[in-house]
Order: C-alpha cells, then sequence, then structure tokens
C-alpha cells in the first residue's frame, strides 16, 4: 500500500519562478505521484473537520488555544480538553510532525491549505507538533502556515495549537519516534505525556523496512525504491542541475525521477538525527541535504529540500547550488 500523500503541486516552474509546461520537466507537477485527495477533501460539522483523505479529525478552529503557548503549556491544554470533552470528544492530542504535514497543501500559500478548506481562525504562524526534534530533544517540530516549513523550536517559546483526533485510516505512517523528553530534552516516561511516543499513532513500520534489488533500495513502507548511492552528483548542484542529472540518468535507466517533498520526507526517522534515517538504511554516499522536484509555491523561484541530518523541511533558491540529488523511481513488482 503506498503511504506518501500527493503534494496538491499542479504546477510547474522555471529557476526564475516563472510558469513554463510540465512536460519533460522532471518536476513534480508532471508525474503527479502520491495518494489523490478526495472530492471533496474535508467534511465539516460544528466545529469538527474530518479529513477524509487520512481520516483524522481537527477542530475547525486552527488556532483552538487561542494564544500562543510553550510546548509545554501546549500539551497540558490539549489534555484539559480531554478532561472536559471538548467538542463532544475526550481523544484530542497534539497532532505528530507527520499529522501536520499531511494538512499541507503546496499549490497554496498564506496559508498552504488545500483549496475551499472549511477551516477558520488559520494563522500564518508556526504550529506546534507532538514530536520532539532527535537532534536537539530541549526542542520540538514545528510547521509554519504561511509557506509549509517544517523546523524545530525551543520547548520554552510560545507557538500555536491545533489538536486533533481520531486514529486515522492507517495511510500516514508513524513517525518512528520512541522517547519522550521533558522541555529540559531529558528523556521521561511517556505514560500521560501527550507526546508523539505515547500514541504512536500511523501505519506501523514493517520489518525489515528496507529490501535490496538490483535496481535500488525498496522501502517496504512507502512502495518507493531509491538509488543506493544517495548523491547523484559529486557536490552540490542547483535546481536545474538536479533535474537535469535525472534525466541523464534515466537515457541509462528509465524510470528515475527527482523525488517530490512528501516522497523525501517519507524517509525521516523522528528518532534518530544526522542522519535522520531508520537504522539499518542500506544506502552509501548520504549528505546532509537534498533538492525535491517540488516548487515553493510561497516563492516560486525556490525548491523544497529535506535536511537529512536534521529531518527538517525547508526551501532553497533554484539558482544556487544547495543541495544534492537522491534519485527515486516506483518500486518493482
Amino acid at each position: 500500500m503506498q503511504r506518501v500523500l500527493w503534494t496538491g503541486q499542479t504546477g510547474c516552474h522555471d529557476v526564475g519562478g516563472l510558469a513554463v509546461p510540465c512536460a519533460g520537466s522532471g518536476q513534480d507537477a508532471e508525474f503527479h505521484r502520491g495518494v489523490p485527495w478526495p472530492e471533496p477533501r474535508f467534511a465539516a460539522q460544528g466545529g469538527l473537520v474530518e479529513d477524509r483523505l487520512t481520516g483524522l479529525v481537527w477542530t475547525r478552529q486552527a488556532n483552538y488555544a487561542e494564544f500562543p503557548l510553550t510546548w509545554t503549556e501546549a500539551l497540558g491544554f490539549v489534555a484539559d480538553m480531554n478532561r472536559q470533552r471538548a467538542l463532544g470528544r475526550a481523544d484530542w492530542r497534539l497532532p505528530n510532525r507527520r499529522e501536520l504535514r499531511s494538512l499541507v497543501s503546496h499549490q497554496a500559500r498564506r496559508p498552504a491549505l488545500p483549496s475551499g478548506h472549511p477551516f477558520r481562525e488559520v494563522f500564518l504562524g508556526w504550529y506546534w507538533s507532538s514530536t520532539s526534534a532527535a537532534i536537539a530533544p530541549d526542542h520540538a517540530w514545528y510547521l509554519h502556515l504561511e509557506g509549509a516549513r517544517l523546523f524545530y523550536g525551543g520547548k520554552d517559546q510560545s507557538f500555536l495549537v491545533w489538536p486533533v483526533a481520531g486514529r486515522g485510516n492507517g495511510l500516514l505512517p508513524a513517525t518512528g519516534q520512541v522517547h519522550c523528553y521533558d522541555a529540559a530534552g531529558r528523556v521521561i516516561p511517556c505514560t500521560g505525556t501527550g507526546q508523539d511516543s505515547e500514541f504512536r499513532t500511523g501505519a506501523a513500520w514493517p520489518q525489515p523496512r528496507f529490501s535490496q534489488t538490483s535496481l535500488c533500495v525498496v522501502d517496504r513502507l512507502t512502495g518507493l525504491c531509491w538509488h543506493r548511492r544517495a548523491g547523484l552528483a559529486a557536490a552540490p548542484v542547483t535546481w536545474p542541475q538536479a533535474l537535469a542529472a535525472v534525466a541523464a540518468l534515466n537515457r541509462r535507466a528509465p524510470g528515475w525521477r527527482l523525488p517530490n517533498i512528501n516522497e523525501l520526507e517519507s524517509l525521516v526517522d523522528a528518532e534518530r538525527h544526522t542522519p535522520a534515517l531508520p537504522a539499518g538504511a542500506p544506502f552509501s554516499g548520504l549528505r546532509e541535504a537534498y533538492w525535491s522536484a517540488t516548487t515553493s509555491l510561497f516563492e516560486p523561484d525556490w525548491a523544497w529540500a529535506l535536511y537529512l541530518d536534521k529531518g527538517a523541511v525547508g526551501v532553497g533558491q533554484k539558482k544556487d547550488p544547495h543541495f544534492h540529488v537522491w534519485p527515486v523511481r516506483d518500486a518493482p513488482p
């Protein structure tokens, strides 16, 4: 079963950010990979919104706490919602990083949410997840809804809260995080914390997660097949050079593409860093960061990238040699 969501991207843009035809571009919107979205995607009833893609239920009010809270306060706020059976439910939680990212449309900005969404009071700021940053456990992952960046911030800082409920339909994979951490980054028991690792929602990972074929390394969780050498170019390249490098590979062995940003993010193990990959991942030549085929609609002369050491999702200007190239293809039958 494929477990990577479609990014939502329908347009292609050149290095200067101008719209171009997608055919032959090698960009995200040419391939349209990922689980398609249902239409309509969201079903709203009162103060609740069901995402029909993932089966998760969100508060219709996207700033339910009304004020920014520290990470510890955010977890406590959601616990209070459950004690009070807010909106008739007692299974609220702070979403993990993968649940929070599942709301994003990469064809939208300000906010980076699907067109026609029914949410109210969406703020163009950072929203907390329940997932600690393995590279700095006194920090937690958060998502910026202006453009969809995913990074981590100190747990003593104050950001927004968007509660989620339900276990979902099994489409989203678990993040991989298995430990819980306090605000100082110390490991603590998970029971009653409300953190990612207490609930471990999402599809469990197969064991072993990866298998090798003569062509590539198959991720048995997502159905994607990655080039064993995680660095097609010897040095960082520009975005057009990344697309060209994969096109050259295709002339020798058809079927490869530059991954979209959701495909790249699917590799992340939130329990690990440097690299943020599952233990035993059989890749060689790992680099710090990689280009995706997905344009940033916030600034179309920029494209999305995965910072593999951290597990962060950010952007780079297409004309500059920022990142490396890691091709992907569909797994063989």
